[in-house]
């Protein structure tokens, strides 16, 4: 895992992106942000560390999570205790994904496209379309909606529809100088049309308009379809991340 040198930078970061993507519920243990939305996406039901004395007791910050009848899932930034992986992975907790944190410089150069409707909160057809192609179980829908409406403000929900049928869709969230930029989604229909760069890029000149200078992402590491879109946008890994959970065996 990569370690930057500037270590507050990836704090504030890690602040930013916890109330653009928000939990429902959070808890601090031991220098570990603990964050519960029902078993609603793996970021917002996760164990971060965010002090850099955080505790290396296993058993006891884990102990929110087993009181909600819920399993722990660990992920472990640069901030996270020297080690703290291989600890885990000594008592079989295993690695089940790695993604990277990126951020780019905005500028006046990215343009809105007409096409691309960006609204305050998100519309009935927008939920919908999310929930289809994201997709969201039926048991977590109340938990999305609580989430998106919870959602760091100004927020701008970006949405590409033609003859009623949603074809791409993301997130931007503003706080200071900086867009989280989530959850872009293109349906299966519409790809290879450049819906994606459209959308971010219209949330950049959104964002831009309010304020940002800079936008970031979280991104699976082997999103090979997203990486080249991104680089070329201006995007840069600023550092990674690894979720580990218990072994199911």
């Amino acid at each position: 895992m990569s370690s930057p040198k500037n270590l507050d930078e990836v704090r504030r970061l890690e602040r930013l992106a916890f109330r653009g993507w928000p939990a429902l519920e959070n808890q601090d243990v031991q220098g570990w942000h603990l964050r519960f939305s029902g078993g609603y996406t793996k970021r917002a039901n996760s164990i971060n560390a965010v002090s850099p004395v955080a505790s290396t007791d296993i058993e006891a910050v884990e102990a929110p999570f087993h009181q909600r009848a819920m399993r722990p899932v660990w992920r472990l930034t640069p901030l996270a205790p020297f080690g703290m992986a291989e600890r885990l992975k000594a008592r079989g907790y295993e690695p089940i994904e790695r993604s990277l944190l990126q951020r780019c410089p905005l500028h006046d150069g990215f343009q809105a496209d007409p096409a691309v409707e960006i609204r305050p909160s998100p519309s009935t057809e927008w939920i919908e379309a999310f929930a289809a192609h994201s997709p969201v179980k039926p048991d977590h829908r109340e938990t999305m909606q609580r989430m998106l409406l919870s959602i760091t403000q100004p927020a701008g929900f970006a949405f590409v529809q033609h003859e009623g049928r949603p074809l791409a869709m993301a997130i931007g969230a503003v706080e200071d100088d900086h867009m989280g930029l989530f959850d872009v989604l293109v349906m299966p229909e519409a790809r290879r049309q450049g819906l994606a760069r459209r959308v971010t890029e219209s949330l950049y000149a959104w964002a831009w308009a309010r304020g940002a200078r800079f936008a970031y992402l979280q991104v699976v590491a082997t999103n090979a379809a997203a990486m080249p879109l991104y680089a070329a946008q201006g995007f840069r890994t600023v550092y990674e991340y690894e979720y580990l959970v218990p072994s199911t065996s």
